[in-house]
C-alpha cells in the first residue's frame, strides 16, 4: 500500500530531478559554445587593445564604412562582452556548486 506522503514526496522530487536534469543539459551546451568561442574572445581582445579598433571606429564615425553590421565598433558593446567573459570565468572558477 502506498503512503500518500511518500507518493507526494517522490512526485515532488521527480519534478525537481527533471528540472535539474534539463538545467545540466542546457549548461553543458552553453559551456561547449563558450569554450568554442575562446579564440574569438582572444582575437577580439587583441583587436580592441590594439590600434586597429580605434582606426576602424574613427572610419565609422567619419561615415566611410559601407552599410554593414558593426556592433564591434560600439563604444561599450565590445568592452562589455569582454568584461562579461571575465565575470563568467570568475564564476566558473569559484565552483559555485553547493550541496
Amino acid at each position: 500500500m502506498e503512503n500518500s506522503e511518500t507518493v507526494a514526496r517522490v512526485a515532488a522530487m521527480e519534478r525537481r530531478y527533471e528540472r535539474a536534469k534539463r538545467a545540466v543539459e542546457r549548461m553543458k551546451r552553453a559551456l561547449d559554445g563558450f569554450e568554442a568561442a575562446q579564440e574569438d574572445f582572444a582575437l577580439l581582445s587583441d583587436y580592441y587593445d590594439g590600434p586597429l579598433w580605434r582606426h576602424d571606429f574613427e572610419a565609422d564615425e567619419a561615415g566611410t564604412l559601407s552599410e554593414m553590421k558593426r556592433g564591434v565598433l560600439s563604444e561599450d558593446g565590445l568592452w562589455d562582452v569582454l568584461c562579461e567573459r571575465s565575470e563568467l570565468l570568475e564564476r566558473l572558477g569559484r565552483g559555485s556548486a553547493e550541496n
